[in-house]
């Protein structure tokens, strides 16, 4: 009798389980510093059914046979640059963390010329192949490829303001460890909302709605805002030449691609920040708590209550914010 009912426990889960796994996703950029990581815990998502990897770098076909024997439930095969087509055929979340990594003494602005391009190809690949897939952008500099992205998809008549996301979880995870760090809590118990963009100063994080509530003094929340705003930079220098954020943003990477996975699954109370076109300012893309759902973006909430330094700090970036949109604006529109 016992191992007949653990035997229908055990059928239950597995079919539970089945029954969560419903998702096809594509890494592009696989090969690269945040591609193969990223790769390796989409790889592990329970809700993943197949993940392709694709990447121009010739071996990315050996990164998805790698990850193929990795005792989980998906599939995962890796596509060279001919056969981006096959590589997106159906997915359902794509997520795109290809293009050059920053080195020492360059910004995201520098980085434009090279990944506006490489967005801007792998985009059409996704309106071509798998249209009503909802599309996760991490490539920098994100202020601008975003933008860039909604272009092309108006230029193919596929775009959906729903389904057009900036991953700046990276971001939200720095201030929720060093919000922790300075004051000894878990950072798995800490919550800081962080908006605007994701690059420098248009990075504001909210310290006074950090939960649980926590007070600072004027030196250290100016010192939490500089590292959260500039904690790139600060794993630039470290690496020393050696590359940027590649293991921190494939986990904020991934945990993003899980939330919205989350909200397409119907899970209800699925808000993250994240980098979108909205209505809450001036800014065309804003990255504010955003509600996700069985279409993408369910609902866009704006900042709330915040203090009055939060707000000089939102009004002073805001210029830059505007200009690197319409950087990736004008640059799809004559390209």
């Amino acid at each position: 009798m016992l191992s007949a009912v653990r035997a229908a426990s055990r059928a239950a889960s597995a079919a539970a389980q089945q029954h969560r796994r419903s998702f096809r996703c594509s890494v592009l950029g696989a090969a690269g510093g945040i591609g193969q990581p990223l790769s390796l815990l989409m790889k592990l998502n329970p809700r993943v059914t197949s993940l392709t990897c694709y990447d121009v770098a010739p071996f990315v076909p050996g990164v998805g046979v790698d990850l193929s024997h990795i005792n989980t439930g998906s599939s995962c095969i890796g596509y060279g640059k001919d056969d981006l087509k096959k590589a997106l055929d159906g997915c359902d979340v794509v997520v795109i963390p290809a293009g050059v990594p920053r080195k020492p003494g360059m910004t995201r602005d520098d980085l434009f010329n090279i990944n506006a391009g490489i967005v801007k190809t792998l985009v059409e690949g996704c309106a071509d192949a798998c249209p009503n897939a909802c599309i996760l952008i991490i490539s920098n500099p994100v202020n601008s490829t975003v933008p860039i992205a909604s272009e092309v998809l108006k230029k193919k008549g596929v775009y959906n303001p729903k389904k057009l996301f900036g991953v700046t979880t990276l971001d939200v995870v720095r201030a929720r460890t060093f919000v922790a760090n300075a004051r000894n809590r878990d950072p798995a118990l800490v919550t800081v909302p962080v908006v605007g963009g994701h690059a420098g100063t248009t990075i504001v994080p909210l310290l006074s709605q950090a939960q649980p509530h926590t007070t600072f003094t004027d030196e250290e929340r100016d010192a939490l805002t500089h590292r959260i705003m500039f904690g790139g930079d600060e794993v630039v220098k470290a690496k020393d030449g050696a590359g940027s954020a590649t293991l921190s943003m494939a986990y904020a990477g991934a945990e993003f691609a899980d939330k919205v996975m989350a909200g397409l699954s119907g899970e209800a109370c699925v808000t993250e920040c994240t980098f979108v076109e909205s209505s809450i300012t001036e800014a065309k893309f804003f990255s504010s708590p955003v509600t996700l759902g069985k279409e993408g973006v369910e609902t866009i909430h704006d900042v709330g209550a915040i203090s009055d330094h939060e707000k000089k700090l939102i009004a002073d970036m805001m210029p830059d914010l505007l200009a690197q949109a319409e950087k990736g604006f004008k640059f799809a529109k004559e390209s």
